[in-house]
């Protein structure tokens, strides 16, 4: 026998979603505008379904999917080579949008995708064998970097991330090494930007392209200087 799981997600019309996956390299392959709006779009391996709601509300949305990949770098760059082509830049809060490749905690290498109706994609790769969530860093400014994330990515929660990392950052008595800092720092002005709070934004910005890193601490810290790049950009 021979299964497959297809998700099927809301949106409250089809066009604007189905431009946005066509820009990602995806083929409408179905669609239908009665008794109901429904259209399938593909790309390889991936196979997505939407139907419409008139009363659905994209900036409320909660429906997500999870998509496996075993190449979640070559999917990163080619999904945000063809945004880049089609909106001139990349976009990175709103909807809309493109978060970042990031390690996470329960062993899988991800980005996240939301699209104009407010599906989340999430789309990983397995780094382990091990899923569950490791348990948080005892260093203070891993572990506020471990808890600021997961608020940020997972809970959709960035002001909670914001509280969490100013909180940390105002303590006296120990400092972060150069690439926690900047790891601090780049997630402070991504939250403030969904939060539109473009002058913690741009202050937060400036702070970490001004921390001075080895070349060693540059390679362990290249995910967040792409990152600052995006956010700079």
């Amino acid at each position: 026998m021979t299964e497959k799981t297809i998700p099927m997600l809301p949106c409250r019309t089809l066009q604007p979603v189905l431009d946005f996956y066509t820009v990602l390299g995806f083929e409408v392959t179905f669609q239908q505008k009665s008794p109901n709006p429904y259209a399938v779009v593909e790309r390889g391996g991936i196979q997505l379904h939407f139907f419409g709601m008139k009363r659905y509300d994209p900036a409320q949305s909660y429906s997500t999917c999870y998509i496996r990949t075993d190449d979640v770098e070559g999917l990163h760059e080619d999904l945000r080579t063809g945004l880049k082509a089609a909106y001139g830049r990349i976009p990175t809060r709103g909807l809309p949008r493109i978060g970042p490749l990031k390690d996470t905690s329960h062993g899988v290498r991800q980005f996240l995708v939301t699209d104009p109706g407010g599906n989340c994609l999430r789309i990983g790769q397995p780094t382990s064998q091990e899923h569950h969530h490791r348990p948080a860093p005892e260093e203070t400014f891993s572990r506020a970097l471990h808890h600021a994330s997961l608020l940020a990515d997972s809970k959709d929660d960035p002001a909670g991330a914001a509280k969490i990392i100013d909180r940390v950052l105002r303590t006296a008595d120990e400092r972060p090494t150069p690439v926690r800092l900047l790891r601090l720092l780049v997630l402070r002005a991504d939250v403030a930007g969904r939060l539109g709070d473009d002058e913690t934004a741009t202050s937060a910005r400036a702070k970490a392209a001004a921390v001075h890193l080895t070349g060693q601490e540059r390679e362990s810290a290249h995910d967040a200087l792409e990152r600052l790049e995006e956010l700079r950009g």
